[in-house]
């Protein structure tokens, strides 16, 4: 378990590096699924399974859809139609493939027992998440959530085109 600790925490690491470092935004948030990916396997490997497969579905499925989403609202017309075309290229897709198949590997070594402590795996289930999650930490899990809203209002409103705002009288 120590091993698949130390190799998932490189790999978020690794990734998200990359999302910092990198310029194309879909790029980043291919690196930012791989680094949330990478948290849920550091999640398994310390024996929290329940909190892994939230960090899975929440984060990695419901956040990154609403970025992604995001950029696509705040497409800048041809400029982006030509790196489109460009991120179909396979070699833009090599080191998120090969970082995903690393946390693929180390999880199914995670699940399948071979790579248990010998004094055991403790494990958390649903209902202690729960219990952490809306008791000392409501106030944090809600304003959270009101901060991702209004993130999603700002790019709506600064995504908009000048014709929107011409329309609607403002200029």
């Amino acid at each position: 378990m120590l091993y698949a600790f130390y190799i998932a925490a490189a790999v978020a690491l690794l990734a998200t590096v990359r999302v910092i470092t990198n310029s194309n935004p879909v790029h980043a948030l291919l690196n930012l699924i791989v680094s949330l990916l990478a948290v849920a396997a550091i999640f398994f490997a310390l024996g929290a399974p329940f909190a892994g497969i939230l960090e899975v579905i929440v984060y990695a499925g419901a956040i990154m859809v609403l970025f992604v989403f995001v950029v696509m609202m705040l497409n800048l017309g041809d400029a982006v139609v030509m790196q489109e075309r460009a991120w179909i290229k396979p070699g833009a897709w090599v080191v998120p493939a090969l970082l995903a198949l690393v946390l693929l590997a180390e999880m199914v070594y995670v699940l399948t027992g071979m790579g248990l402590h010998p004094a055991g795996m403790t494990t958390v289930d649903a209902k202690q998440v729960g219990i952490a999650l809306y008791g000392p930490y409501l106030l944090v899990v809600e304003l959270a959530s009101f901060l991702l809203l209004a993130a999603l209002v700002a790019a709506y409103h600064l995504g908009r085109k000048d014709d929107d705002k011409a329309e609607s009288g403002k200029i």
